[in-house]
């Protein structure tokens, strides 16, 4: 049974994942204005960096009140909430709580719209868009005026982040940067776990067609 700071706890993430998750994604609508804009326009540039640090607050906040629902001390609620902190760290990472997001409006229906297969596929199809996306965005910022850099556009970085999610590796262009080479591994590890919930899922999909095919075929 939950306890009562347990249930305020469950009550304020039901309310908050969805508008959280629209605010993550102006926060990466800010980051790219910040990246792709060209210097000439100052001010769209400093009002993506406005978005970007107003969109960091709210998530900031939000992970306060959920330290003060949880009654846990700091740490505690750290170790036990490691994707919360994951995610307030590096806010760019914050689809990877779609799941939550799902539960959060599931919960008001009272059946869910799509079988499980589906959402597994829907949910890493999903997260890997947003994902490539923030890692093209973070490798162009970092690599695009680093010296020998071959990655110089912003459509190189696309290309980029395609052949590493998808554990391809053409190799034609590579990160030179820490940072760039930072993601460049957190995209290998995530892109082989995308990779693998949306193979294994519709291989286990396919079985289960497959085996209702065989039960009503006669003589079987």
């Amino acid at each position: 049974m939950e306890t009562e700071p347990e249930s305020r706890l469950a009550r304020w993430e039901s309310r908050t994942e969805l508008p959280l998750f629209l605010i993550s994604l102006a926060f990466t609508a800010g980051y790219a204005v910040r990246v792709l804009v060209p210097d000439s326009e100052e001010t769209m540039r400093e009002a993506g960096l406005a978005i970007t640090f107003a969109a960091w607050g709210c998530f900031a906040g939000d992970y306060l009140v959920r330290l003060e629902l949880s009654g846990r001390r700091p740490l505690r609620f750290a170790r036990t909430h490691m994707l919360d902190t994951l995610v307030l760290i590096l806010p760019l990472l914050r689809p990877l709580r779609m799941v939550q997001v799902y539960n959060a409006v599931q919960k008001r229906r009272d059946q869910p719209r799509l079988g499980l297969y589906a959402r597994v596929i829907a949910y890493a199809s999903l997260s890997a868009v947003l994902l490539g996306f923030s890692g093209a965005l973070t490798v162009y910022d970092h690599e695009h005026e680093a010296p020998g850099a071959s990655i110089v556009t912003f459509g190189d970085s696309i290309w980029w982040v395609c052949a590493t999610l998808t554990t391809v590796g053409y190799g034609d262009v590579v990160p030179v940067t820490p940072m760039g080479r930072t993601v460049a591994a957190g995209l290998m590890f995530g892109g082989m776990a995308l990779l693998g919930a949306v193979t294994g899922s519709f291989s286990s999909w396919l079985l289960q067609v497959f085996t209702r095919e065989d039960e009503k075929t006669p003589g079987k």
